[in-house]
């Protein structure tokens, strides 16, 4: 398993590109998500990201390759169409951590509040990578499934680069900071989690 101080040596790389190796890295989490959005944004934060006045510009490039992600998900799913989306995710959902079982379930909340369910799949890990997949398959209006995904990612982004960006500038040993990182974690997909219930119960 991948931890802080791994995500330090990967993300390191990305400093020479600037914005553009933020937008990158941002995309390739929702392509190949092997490491999860959340240490990567942390470490982003901690390691990355030279002073306060980058962190808005790195918020906003990263919300931007979060969202090209979830696009180019979108457009395979509209590609596809719902029976072959399906029969794609039941042929390669195991190479992509994704059962076709919960296929199924993202599909079928779409029937609720498209608008706040597309922006409440991006703060769940997991789900706001594939979310856009069955939204694709479904037809959602492009405009709708883009800006909820938009505002999602906002969210969970600016969320994590804080954090990191705080441990950074608290000066703490890294064993302390690595244990604090997961406390905010846990707070935030509490909060998170809790919004999302409210939301689907309200749809």
């Amino acid at each position: 398993m991948i931890d802080l101080s791994d995500l330090s040596v990967l993300v390191s790389g990305l400093a020479g590109w600037g914005l553009f190796g933020f937008t990158m890295c941002a995309v390739a989490e929702k392509l190949l998500p092997i490491v999860p959005s959340y240490g990567m944004l942390i470490a982003l934060g901690m390691f990355v990201i030279p002073n306060f006045a980058a962190l808005p510009w790195a918020v906003a490039a990263t919300t931007a390759g979060s969202t090209l992600g979830s696009l180019i998900w979108y457009a395979v799913g509209r590609w596809f169409g719902p029976q072959r989306a399906e029969a794609l995710v039941q042929s390669a959902g195991c190479y992509l951590n994704l059962r076709v079982e919960r296929y199924r379930r993202l599909t079928s909340s779409y029937h609720c509040n498209q608008f706040w369910i597309s922006v409440a799949a991006q703060v769940i890990p997991l789900v706001r990578v594939y979310m856009a997949l069955p939204a694709g398959a479904a037809a959602i209006p492009l405009m709708r499934f883009a800006t909820a995904t938009f505002v999602g990612a906002l969210a969970w982004n600016a969320s994590f680069l804080l954090l990191g960006y705080g441990l950074r500038e608290s000066h703490v040993d890294p064993a302390t900071a690595a244990s604090t990182a997961v406390i905010g974690i846990i707070v935030v997909e509490v909060g998170f989690a809790l919004t999302f219930r409210l939301i689907r119960g309200r749809a």
